[in-house]
């Protein structure tokens, strides 16, 4: 049981930087009700992380055979435009960033950032391994990852105005790009 814990704490912490990176630089975004939208972004991220695996151990290989062609370019595109936005308005626009407030944003987001724990149940099903126990760890890692890159975000942003919304955008960049360069090419 310690083994399976280490193993899905590893993985989970794994999983969880994109969310975290997401997190910050929504978090740099915000100007009030931090505290409510850590812990709103902390579960939204928290439950699909939690629910990816899960699904992905129930729906088997087959399936990612139809979302490949095509879900990871939906996933790159999305990183991009969103982390393009965010350096465009720094410089050009209303200083708005990620805006986890609204509700689409934050589900499209949610989703995007738990494409790989999709993949990470798909791989405990080929395995033969029980999901649940994993999926719980990397679900509760996951909120608290989201929920401190929220707080993290908004008190840099405090110290560097605007340049935090850039390095948001860049961070948002790079994840699309890893996931570029992990899963399209």
């Amino acid at each position: 049981m310690f083994d399976v814990l280490i193993s899905s704490l590893i993985i989970a912490a794994g999983l969880a930087m994109d969310a975290f990176s997401v997190s910050l630089a929504g978090g740099a975004a915000l100007k009030e009700k931090i505290i409510k939208t850590a812990l709103i972004t902390g579960g939204m991220f928290g439950f699909f992380q939690f629910i990816m695996p899960i699904l992905g151990w129930f729906i088997g290989v087959p399936v990612t055979q139809i979302i490949n062609p095509f879900g990871y370019w939906v996933v790159v595109g999305l990183f991009f435009f969103i982390g393009g936005k965010m350096i465009w308005d720094s410089f050009f626009g209303e200083e708005e960033g990620v805006n986890l407030i609204g509700w689409k944003v934050l589900i499209l987001l949610a989703i995007a950032t738990s494409i790989d724990a999709l993949a990470i149940g798909i791989g405990y099903a080929l395995l033969g391994e029980a999901i649940l126990f994993p999926s719980i760890i990397i679900g509760v890692v996951t909120f608290v990852f989201s929920f401190l890159g929220v707080l993290a975000g908004h008190k840099l942003s405090r110290v560097l105005g605007n340049k935090m919304q850039i390095f948001g955008g860049v961070i948002l960049i790079l994840i699309g790009v890893k996931f570029l360069i992990e899963n399209c090419l």
